[in-house]
């Protein structure tokens, strides 16, 4: 086994894949991507459809729990997080989705993350952006994470947005372009009807590179400091125990809950936290752990007798046997589906500049996360709040990565989360109540005797849970509290950098995934001191006078 490495990537998730497929395209580099569980591959990860068997398992998934918390009415809560490479974009829905101009201009212009305004960030969306549809200033259509159109043609897909149009809201086919707000269909990261995971867009085409070592099943224990200066990682692979160094930096991309457990188990956080489990202090930084955002999130559900919806049913059954064939043969239908098929991104009050809501619209009845079944079929829908004012934290119960850290996701603890989510709650049912959506619905399963505010209240503190973004808790910024700075190094340390989102200082309006590659798109530029950013400007130009010249000669051409 080779032991030295110029860069080491800890944690084979979207960023971690990113940065190892990315860094590894420079021949002279020698990269190394240690992912704690499987390869990534299977039935399970490739179905679209598979996640059903992984969110509520422990399959490919880390499935850690919160602390009770005092905002659910003592609740614990669940913080699904993917184990494979790929991380949690082998076990999501697939969603892509960006959050708006304004998210990464609060970043720039009040967060001290010089650099990330949305004018720096889009040239690297685009860099990781293929859209197989949309072409146009706001989107790629040559990098490596396949966006498409579903392929599942469910007609509630239709339902849905007719449901929408009744509400009084507008429709939209680009929750990514100039204006996010409306009500759509999802765009998610497949190809051909297959999850297209961080691991397929990035990693996958390279591990032949000479220049690239993937070690799965590989948790690495604690970053090992020569005085400030990270040199390397004590990692168990297979079961066994070793030391591997890094010439350049270690890169850390284990994700928002792990990332900062294991900055803390490595001796960098808050002093008096390492003291309370023993652990010799190589830097305080007291940021650490802190900070921690997600969406807080409530679902509707609905029992409906359509079998275009998914559900336990004989006559589902049956109807699945075929859907499976169709699968095989065409690569569409249902198991094609990512559930979550449909979105909105609403405004609760006509002076807000951006939607502060988002709805996933799924084609199935979802119960705390998939973990309680009901026979028969269902549709749901999903309402989470954007950009919540509540902050939770992270801190250990042990003092090694065998132990999970306590995760206090601080859902609700600002009571105007809690307001604005009364009013999220009446835009959803309006249109779930909307007489296209209405007519399906035989019950009502967890609402139908909600009425008032305090009624709705209540109903929120008993069944919020996470929409899985959770983020911040190694915040990008230059204030005290920050753990990286613009460039995402990590203060105070050298040879030490964090590209994931626990890097981000404040939640996007949206879904998290294609925002991490775009981080790790930005800090492989800062990382080798180039930026692509003019070779994409001049390839779009380029572009563009190939399209002028073709319609200039399409007009010349005689009729």
């Amino acid at each position: 086994m080779k032991t030295e490495h110029d860069y080491i990537v800890v944690g084979g998730g979207s960023g971690g894949c990113a940065m190892a497929g990315r860094l590894s395209e420079d021949s002279a580099l020698d990269v190394c991507l240690l992912e704690a569980g499987g390869d990534g591959t299977g039935n399970l990860i490739n179905i679209p459809s598979g996640a059903v068997a992984m969110l509520p398992t422990k399959i490919n998934n880390w499935a850690f729990e919160t602390t009770p918390q005092p905002g659910l009415n003592g609740r614990k809560g669940y913080q699904p997080r993917g184990k494979a490479l790929g991380g949690s974009s082998a076990i999501n829905a697939m969603v892509y989705i960006r959050g708006t101009a304004s998210d990464y201009d609060r970043w720039a212009n009040e967060e001290g993350c010089s650099g990330w305004s949305y004018k720096d960030v889009l040239p690297y969306f685009k860099l990781s952006e293929c859209n197989e549809r949309i072409r146009d200033a706001y989107h790629g259509n040559s990098g490596p994470l396949n966006v498409a159109d579903l392929r599942s043609d469910n007609p509630f897909q239709q339902i849905y947005l007719e449901a929408g149009k009744q509400a009084g809201f507008k429709i939209t086919d680009d929750f990514n372009g100039a204006d996010q707000e409306g009500v759509g269909i999802y765009q998610v990261t497949q190809k051909n009807g297959e999850r297209w995971s961080a691991a397929r867009a990035y990693l996958f085409p390279h591990m032949h590179r000479k220049n690239l070592t993937v070690h799965t099943k590989a948790m690495v224990q604690r970053v090992l400091f020569e005085g400030k200066r990270a040199v390397g990682v004590e990692v168990s692979i297979n079961g066994q125990l070793t030391v591997l160094k890094a010439r350049k930096e270690i890169i850390l991309t284990a994700g928002a809950i792990q990332t900062p457990q294991l900055l803390m188990v490595s001796g960098v956080g808050d002093s008096s936290e390492l003291a309370r489990h023993d652990i010799d202090v190589v830097h305080h930084l007291p940021g650490v752990g802190k900070n921690l955002q997600d969406h807080p999130d409530f679902i509707f559900g609905y029992s409906t007798k359509s079998l275009d919806t998914l559900g336990l049913s004989i006559r589902g059954g049956i109807r699945l046997l075929r859907e499976i064939f169709r699968y095989r043969k065409h690569r569409r239908g249902a198991l094609t589906s990512n559930f979550a098929e449909g979105g909105a991104f609403l405004k609760t009050s006509p002076e807000l500049k951006d939607p502060n809501v988002q709805l996933h619209f799924v084609v199935a009845m979802v119960d705390d996360h998939a973990r309680k079944m009901h026979m028969g079929h269902g549709f749901s829908c999903h309402v989470c709040l954007l950009r919540p004012r509540s902050r939770g934290s992270l801190t250990l119960q042990g003092n090694t990565m065998d132990t999970p850290p306590l995760i206090d996701i601080g859902f609700l603890k600002d009571p105007r989360d809690l307001d604005e989510l009364v009013e999220g709650f009446k835009l959803t049912r309006k249109i779930m109540h909307a007489p296209a959506l209405a007519k399906f619905i035989v019950k009502d399963k967890f609402t139908e005797h909600v009425r008032t505010d305090d009624e709705i209240r209540e109903v929120l503190r008993n069944r919020v849970d996470t929409v899985y973004h959770p983020t911040g808790t190694c915040k990008m910024g230059t204030d005290s509290m920050a753990v990286v700075d613009p460039q995402l190094r990590v203060h105070g340390l050298e040879g030490l950098r964090i590209v994931d989102a626990s890097a981000m200082p404040s939640l996007i309006g949206g879904n998290t995934n294609g925002p991490v590659m775009m981080m790790a798109e930005k800090a492989v530029d800062l990382i080798r001191g180039v930026s692509r950013v003019p070779a994409l400007e001049q390839a779009e130009h380029n572009a563009r006078a190939r399209q002028e010249h073709l319609a200039q000669a399409l007009v010349a051409q005689p009729v």
